[in-house]
């Protein structure tokens, strides 16, 4: 099993951002959106429950959880782009 902190680094290091971004209260795109992916991740990837994986992500509500990870599974499906960091991202996680 994956940490969710292997995770955090691991999305944030890929997007060029800070993991200290992804705990932010940020919502820009650039950050919001790596964010949700790794929400994604973290949920997939461990045994973790909603809330554990919201308050490792800067103390957010399992319903932030819920809809990050829906609007990633929505946006793999519409966006390339999208699936194509996502599968990066679980390939270099599982690798």
């Amino acid at each position: 099993l994956v940490s969710i902190e292997n995770i955090q680094k691991t999305v944030a290091d890929y997007f060029k951002i800070r993991v200290g971004d992804l705990l932010s209260k940020k919502r820009t795109r650039s950050i919001a959106r790596p964010r949700q992916i790794g929400m994604a991740l973290a949920k997939e990837l461990t045994n973790h429950s909603l809330p554990e994986i919201g308050d490792a992500f800067g103390g957010r509500d399992h319903t932030t959880v819920l809809h990050g990870c829906r609007r990633i599974a929505s946006l793999r499906e519409s966006d390339k782009r999208v699936d194509d960091d996502y599968l990066n991202l679980l390939r270099t996680l599982t690798g």
